[in-house]
């Protein structure tokens, strides 16, 4: 399983680098996670968050 983000689904991005002279390279874009206990229906669980989600609030993280 890739890594993706449990609470918005944000996973690996891929796209073309592009030189001066227009030639492509192959280029892939990984979300910033981060593997955190956060509260989900009641229980604890570890969960990978990606940092705009725990910047946002919608985490609510368990110390």
């Amino acid at each position: 399983m890739g890594k993706e983000c449990a609470i918005c689904g944000k996973t690996t991005q891929f796209g073309n680098k592009v030189s001066h002279s227009k030639r492509r390279t192959k280029t892939k874009n990984k979300p910033n996670l981060h593997r955190v206990k956060a509260r989900i229906e009641g229980k604890v669980k570890r969960i990978y968050v990606c940092s705009k989600c725990l910047k946002a609030g919608k985490v609510q993280k368990v110390v």
